[in-house]
Protein backbone atom coordinates (compact mmCIF):
# COMPACT_ATOMS: atom_id res chain seq x y z
CA UNK A 1 0.00 0.00 0.00
CA UNK A 2 1.97 3.11 -1.12
CA UNK A 3 2.08 5.96 1.38
CA UNK A 4 -1.53 8.38 1.00
CA UNK A 5 -3.46 5.46 0.23
CA UNK A 6 -6.11 3.73 2.45
CA UNK A 7 -5.84 -0.06 3.59
CA UNK A 8 -9.42 -0.12 5.51
CA UNK A 9 -9.80 -2.62 8.64
CA UNK A 10 -12.61 -4.48 9.20
CA UNK A 11 -11.87 -6.66 11.81
CA UNK A 12 -12.43 -10.08 9.99
CA UNK A 13 -9.05 -11.46 11.00
CA UNK A 14 -9.94 -11.22 14.65
CA UNK A 15 -12.79 -13.25 14.44
CA UNK A 16 -10.21 -16.72 13.74
CA UNK A 17 -8.14 -15.23 16.74
CA UNK A 18 -7.45 -17.37 19.79
CA UNK A 19 -6.34 -15.92 22.99
CA UNK A 20 -4.38 -18.67 24.68
CA UNK A 21 -4.85 -18.44 28.46
CA UNK A 22 -2.53 -20.20 30.60
CA UNK A 23 -3.49 -21.19 34.11
CA UNK A 24 -0.66 -20.99 37.06
CA UNK A 25 0.79 -24.00 38.16
CA UNK A 26 -1.01 -26.77 40.21
CA UNK A 27 -3.70 -23.84 41.07
CA UNK A 28 -7.72 -24.12 40.62
CA UNK A 29 -7.50 -20.50 41.60
CA UNK A 30 -8.03 -17.01 39.21
CA UNK A 31 -5.96 -17.08 36.13
CA UNK A 32 -5.70 -13.08 35.87
CA UNK A 33 -7.88 -10.30 36.91
CA UNK A 34 -10.76 -8.44 34.62
CA UNK A 35 -8.01 -5.56 33.90
CA UNK A 36 -5.12 -8.08 32.70
CA UNK A 37 -7.93 -10.11 30.22
CA UNK A 38 -8.81 -6.71 28.76
CA UNK A 39 -5.10 -5.71 28.10
CA UNK A 40 -4.20 -8.89 26.57
CA UNK A 41 -7.52 -9.29 24.12
CA UNK A 42 -6.86 -5.81 23.06
CA UNK A 43 -2.71 -6.52 22.51
CA UNK A 44 -3.64 -9.57 20.65
CA UNK A 45 -5.92 -7.51 18.39
CA UNK A 46 -4.17 -4.93 17.83
CA UNK A 47 -1.40 -7.21 16.49
CA UNK A 48 -3.60 -8.16 14.40
CA UNK A 49 -4.61 -4.73 12.82
CA UNK A 50 -1.06 -4.02 11.91
CA UNK A 51 0.11 -2.84 15.40
CA UNK A 52 -2.33 0.21 15.54
CA UNK A 53 -3.09 1.12 19.51
CA UNK A 54 -6.87 0.63 19.55
CA UNK A 55 -8.48 3.86 19.57
CA UNK A 56 -10.23 4.40 22.94
CA UNK A 57 -14.03 4.76 21.21
CA UNK A 58 -13.56 1.68 20.04
CA UNK A 59 -13.05 -0.35 23.08
CA UNK A 60 -15.76 1.04 25.16
CA UNK A 61 -18.47 0.41 22.28
CA UNK A 62 -16.92 -2.96 22.38
CA UNK A 63 -17.32 -3.42 25.94
CA UNK A 64 -21.15 -2.05 25.33
CA UNK A 65 -21.39 -4.87 22.89
CA UNK A 66 -20.22 -7.87 25.45
CA UNK A 67 -23.27 -6.87 27.21
CA UNK A 68 -21.99 -8.52 30.75
CA UNK A 69 -18.91 -6.67 31.20
CA UNK A 70 -18.99 -3.38 33.50
CA UNK A 71 -15.36 -1.88 32.76
CA UNK A 72 -15.31 -0.18 35.56
CA UNK A 73 -16.14 -3.08 38.21
CA UNK A 74 -14.74 -5.91 35.41
CA UNK A 75 -11.12 -4.84 35.85
CA UNK A 76 -10.84 -5.50 39.45
CA UNK A 77 -12.71 -8.88 39.65
CA UNK A 78 -10.51 -12.12 39.51
CA UNK A 79 -11.29 -14.68 36.85
CA UNK A 80 -10.90 -18.56 36.32
CA UNK A 81 -10.25 -19.97 33.64
CA UNK A 82 -13.32 -20.72 31.84
CA UNK A 83 -14.96 -17.32 32.69
CA UNK A 84 -11.40 -15.28 31.60
CA UNK A 85 -11.95 -17.57 27.90
CA UNK A 86 -15.96 -16.76 27.54
CA UNK A 87 -15.07 -12.98 28.23
CA UNK A 88 -12.25 -12.68 25.90
CA UNK A 89 -14.17 -14.57 23.15
CA UNK A 90 -17.17 -12.09 23.70
CA UNK A 91 -14.91 -8.86 23.78
CA UNK A 92 -12.79 -10.01 20.35
CA UNK A 93 -16.08 -11.23 18.74
CA UNK A 94 -17.44 -7.05 20.11
CA UNK A 95 -14.35 -5.30 18.39
CA UNK A 96 -14.91 -6.92 15.53
CA UNK A 97 -18.13 -6.51 15.28
CA UNK A 98 -17.70 -2.82 15.73
CA UNK A 99 -15.46 -3.13 13.41
CA UNK A 100 -17.73 -4.32 10.65
CA UNK A 101 -19.67 -1.65 11.32
CA UNK A 102 -17.44 0.91 11.39
CA UNK A 103 -14.03 0.10 9.90
CA UNK A 104 -10.87 1.86 11.20
CA UNK A 105 -8.91 3.83 7.82
CA UNK A 106 -5.39 3.90 8.23
CA UNK A 107 -2.33 4.74 5.57
CA UNK A 108 0.77 2.64 5.96
CA UNK A 109 3.38 4.98 5.33
CA UNK A 110 6.31 3.77 4.37
CA UNK A 111 8.68 6.45 2.13
CA UNK A 112 7.09 5.62 -1.66
CA UNK A 113 5.47 8.93 -2.13
CA UNK A 114 7.79 10.42 -0.73
CA UNK A 115 10.54 9.11 -3.17
CA UNK A 116 8.33 9.91 -6.18
CA UNK A 117 8.70 13.35 -5.38
CA UNK A 118 12.44 13.06 -5.21
CA UNK A 119 13.00 11.41 -8.16
CA UNK A 120 11.20 13.76 -10.84
CA UNK A 121 12.99 16.84 -10.84
CA UNK A 122 9.34 18.70 -12.01
CA UNK A 123 7.47 17.12 -9.32
CA UNK A 124 9.77 18.26 -7.12
CA UNK A 125 10.61 21.65 -7.66
CA UNK A 126 7.13 22.27 -7.88
CA UNK A 127 6.52 20.92 -4.29
CA UNK A 128 9.41 23.03 -3.28
CA UNK A 129 7.95 26.49 -4.46
CA UNK A 130 4.53 25.90 -3.19
CA UNK A 131 5.46 25.15 -0.09
CA UNK A 132 7.70 28.02 -0.35
CA UNK A 133 5.60 30.35 -1.44
CA UNK A 134 2.21 29.05 1.33
CA UNK A 135 5.23 29.69 4.32
CA UNK A 136 6.15 33.23 2.60
CA UNK A 137 3.24 35.12 4.27
CA UNK A 138 5.00 38.11 4.24
CA UNK A 139 5.99 37.84 0.40
CA UNK A 140 9.88 38.99 0.78
CA UNK A 141 11.24 36.01 -0.84
CA UNK A 142 12.76 34.46 1.73
CA UNK A 143 12.13 32.81 5.05
CA UNK A 144 13.65 31.48 8.45
CA UNK A 145 15.35 27.49 8.02
CA UNK A 146 12.80 26.67 11.15
CA UNK A 147 10.18 27.07 8.79
CA UNK A 148 10.70 23.17 7.54
CA UNK A 149 9.09 21.90 10.17
CA UNK A 150 5.70 23.89 9.05
CA UNK A 151 6.34 22.43 5.35
CA UNK A 152 6.51 19.05 6.25
CA UNK A 153 3.22 19.61 8.82
CA UNK A 154 1.81 21.00 5.42
CA UNK A 155 2.58 18.17 3.12
CA UNK A 156 1.16 15.58 5.80
CA UNK A 157 0.00 12.05 5.39
CA UNK A 158 -1.66 12.82 2.07
CA UNK A 159 2.31 13.45 0.60
CA UNK A 160 3.50 11.01 3.19
CA UNK A 161 4.99 13.03 6.22
CA UNK A 162 3.96 11.04 9.54
CA UNK A 163 2.76 13.50 11.91
CA UNK A 164 5.55 14.35 14.75
CA UNK A 165 3.33 13.15 17.54
CA UNK A 166 3.61 9.11 15.71
CA UNK A 167 7.35 9.87 14.49
CA UNK A 168 9.57 11.52 16.78
CA UNK A 169 12.41 11.05 14.49
CA UNK A 170 11.10 13.80 12.74
CA UNK A 171 12.70 16.45 15.02
CA UNK A 172 15.80 14.55 15.10
CA UNK A 173 16.36 14.69 11.07
CA UNK A 174 15.70 18.23 11.39
CA UNK A 175 18.21 18.69 13.93
CA UNK A 176 20.65 16.93 11.94
CA UNK A 177 19.86 19.40 8.83
CA UNK A 178 20.08 22.61 10.82
CA UNK A 179 16.81 23.34 9.68
CA UNK A 180 16.04 25.17 13.42
CA UNK A 181 16.42 28.97 14.12
CA UNK A 182 15.54 32.11 12.55
CA UNK A 183 18.54 32.05 9.23
CA UNK A 184 16.74 32.83 6.26
CA UNK A 185 16.51 30.88 3.35
CA UNK A 186 15.78 31.86 -0.39
CA UNK A 187 13.74 29.87 -2.30
CA UNK A 188 16.38 26.96 -3.92
CA UNK A 189 17.96 27.28 -0.68
CA UNK A 190 15.29 26.16 1.02
CA UNK A 191 14.44 23.74 -1.61
CA UNK A 192 17.92 22.19 -1.32
CA UNK A 193 17.40 22.08 2.21
CA UNK A 194 14.12 20.53 2.07
CA UNK A 195 15.27 17.55 -0.28
CA UNK A 196 17.87 16.58 2.35
CA UNK A 197 15.33 16.19 4.78
CA UNK A 198 12.76 14.80 2.76
CA UNK A 199 15.35 12.13 1.28
CA UNK A 200 16.36 11.00 5.33
CA UNK A 201 12.66 10.86 6.35
CA UNK A 202 11.83 8.33 2.82
CA UNK A 203 15.17 6.52 4.14
CA UNK A 204 13.71 6.23 7.71
CA UNK A 205 10.25 5.45 6.70
CA UNK A 206 11.64 2.32 4.63
CA UNK A 207 13.27 1.26 7.68
CA UNK A 208 10.54 1.25 9.90
CA UNK A 209 7.11 2.09 8.42
CA UNK A 210 4.68 4.09 10.54
CA UNK A 211 0.89 3.37 10.61
CA UNK A 212 -1.62 6.26 10.62
CA UNK A 213 -5.14 6.16 11.87
CA UNK A 214 -6.86 8.47 9.43
CA UNK A 215 -9.68 11.30 10.20
CA UNK A 216 -12.01 9.48 7.84
CA UNK A 217 -15.05 7.27 7.92
CA UNK A 218 -16.76 4.61 5.47
CA UNK A 219 -20.13 4.25 5.04
CA UNK A 220 -20.77 0.62 3.42
CA UNK A 221 -24.25 -0.42 4.38
CA UNK A 222 -23.11 -2.71 7.01
CA UNK A 223 -24.74 -1.09 9.89
CA UNK A 224 -28.16 -0.28 7.76
CA UNK A 225 -28.04 -4.23 6.92
CA UNK A 226 -28.08 -4.92 10.98
CA UNK A 227 -31.24 -2.17 11.12
CA UNK A 228 -32.80 -4.34 8.83
CA UNK A 229 -32.26 -7.67 10.25
CA UNK A 230 -33.52 -6.29 13.58
CA UNK A 231 -37.44 -6.18 13.22
CA UNK A 232 -37.73 -4.68 16.60
CA UNK A 233 -35.06 -1.58 16.29
CA UNK A 234 -36.18 -1.43 12.88
CA UNK A 235 -39.85 -0.95 13.82
CA UNK A 236 -38.86 1.31 16.18
CA UNK A 237 -37.65 3.93 13.85
CA UNK A 238 -40.72 3.36 11.37
CA UNK A 239 -43.11 4.55 14.39
CA UNK A 240 -41.10 7.79 14.48
CA UNK A 241 -41.91 8.02 11.07
CA UNK A 242 -45.10 7.50 11.43
CA UNK A 243 -45.62 9.96 13.75
CA UNK A 244 -43.92 12.71 11.49
CA UNK A 245 -46.39 11.30 8.83
CA UNK A 246 -49.29 11.35 11.23
CA UNK A 247 -48.23 15.34 12.24
CA UNK A 248 -48.08 16.34 8.75
CA UNK A 249 -52.30 15.63 8.30
CA UNK A 250 -51.29 14.66 5.09
CA UNK A 251 -49.27 17.77 3.58
CA UNK A 252 -46.35 15.93 2.55
CA UNK A 253 -46.02 13.02 0.61
CA UNK A 254 -44.87 9.98 2.05
CA UNK A 255 -41.77 9.54 0.57
CA UNK A 256 -40.78 13.30 1.54
CA UNK A 257 -41.71 12.51 5.30
CA UNK A 258 -38.95 9.53 4.75
CA UNK A 259 -36.43 11.43 3.40
CA UNK A 260 -36.72 14.42 5.32
CA UNK A 261 -36.73 11.74 8.74
CA UNK A 262 -33.34 10.10 7.22
CA UNK A 263 -31.37 13.48 6.11
CA UNK A 264 -32.35 14.11 9.90
CA UNK A 265 -31.35 10.81 11.40
CA UNK A 266 -29.75 8.63 9.10
CA UNK A 267 -26.48 8.73 10.49
CA UNK A 268 -27.36 7.55 13.74
CA UNK A 269 -29.02 4.36 11.37
CA UNK A 270 -25.37 3.84 9.63
CA UNK A 271 -26.53 6.51 6.41
CA UNK A 272 -24.03 8.66 4.82
CA UNK A 273 -24.38 12.25 6.46
CA UNK A 274 -25.28 15.00 3.50
CA UNK A 275 -22.66 17.23 4.40
CA UNK A 276 -20.20 14.63 3.56
CA UNK A 277 -20.40 15.14 0.10
CA UNK A 278 -22.18 15.89 -3.22
CA UNK A 279 -22.24 12.37 -4.15
CA UNK A 280 -24.72 11.39 -0.80
CA UNK A 281 -27.29 13.80 -2.75
CA UNK A 282 -26.95 12.61 -5.64
CA UNK A 283 -27.50 8.91 -3.87
CA UNK A 284 -30.54 10.34 -2.24
CA UNK A 285 -32.00 11.82 -5.37
CA UNK A 286 -31.53 9.15 -7.39
CA UNK A 287 -33.24 6.31 -4.53
CA UNK A 288 -36.10 8.78 -4.07
CA UNK A 289 -36.83 9.23 -7.97
CA UNK A 290 -36.55 5.62 -8.30
CA UNK A 291 -39.15 5.09 -5.63
CA UNK A 292 -41.51 7.56 -6.55
CA UNK A 293 -41.90 6.48 -10.04
CA UNK A 294 -42.20 2.93 -9.35
CA UNK A 295 -44.57 3.04 -6.34
CA UNK A 296 -48.29 3.63 -6.03
CA UNK A 297 -49.56 6.40 -3.85
CA UNK A 298 -49.59 4.99 0.12
CA UNK A 299 -52.64 4.50 2.02
CA UNK A 300 -52.16 2.58 4.38
CA UNK A 301 -49.22 2.23 7.46
CA UNK A 302 -48.56 -1.41 6.40
CA UNK A 303 -47.69 0.45 2.79
CA UNK A 304 -45.89 2.68 4.72
CA UNK A 305 -43.77 0.27 6.43
CA UNK A 306 -43.18 -1.01 3.26
CA UNK A 307 -41.74 1.77 1.61
CA UNK A 308 -39.94 2.52 4.54
CA UNK A 309 -38.03 -0.67 4.26
CA UNK A 310 -37.67 -1.07 0.58
CA UNK A 311 -35.87 2.63 0.56
CA UNK A 312 -33.47 1.28 2.91
CA UNK A 313 -32.93 -1.89 1.50
CA UNK A 314 -32.06 0.29 -2.05
CA UNK A 315 -29.40 2.31 0.13
CA UNK A 316 -27.78 -0.59 1.64
CA UNK A 317 -27.45 -1.90 -1.64
CA UNK A 318 -25.80 1.04 -3.20
CA UNK A 319 -23.85 1.97 -0.28
CA UNK A 320 -22.37 -1.69 -0.70
CA UNK A 321 -21.91 -1.06 -4.12
CA UNK A 322 -20.02 2.52 -3.70
CA UNK A 323 -19.02 2.91 0.11
CA UNK A 324 -19.00 6.55 0.82
CA UNK A 325 -15.81 8.29 2.43
CA UNK A 326 -16.27 10.94 4.55
CA UNK A 327 -14.38 12.90 7.42
CA UNK A 328 -15.26 11.74 10.66
CA UNK A 329 -16.15 15.81 11.70
CA UNK A 330 -19.54 14.97 10.35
Amino acid sequence: MFDGGFTVLYGTQLRSLSIPLTPPPDSNGPVMTGAQLLDLVESKASSSLLGISLPQNLKSSALKRTGSVDDAAFRIKELDTDHASEVATKYLTAIADELKDDPIVVSVLEGNTLRLFLEDEDDFAMLAENLFTDLDTEDKGKICKAQIRNALVNMGVDMGIPPFSEFPLLNDILKKHGAEGGEELGQAQFAHLLQQVLQDIADALAEKHVIVIRNIKIINGTKLRTLLADEKQLNNVIEKMLQEKYSSEGELESTDIIRGFLEKNGKELGMPPLEANEAVVLLYDAIFADVKSTKATVKTDDEFRELVNDILEKFAVQLEVNPVYHSSEY
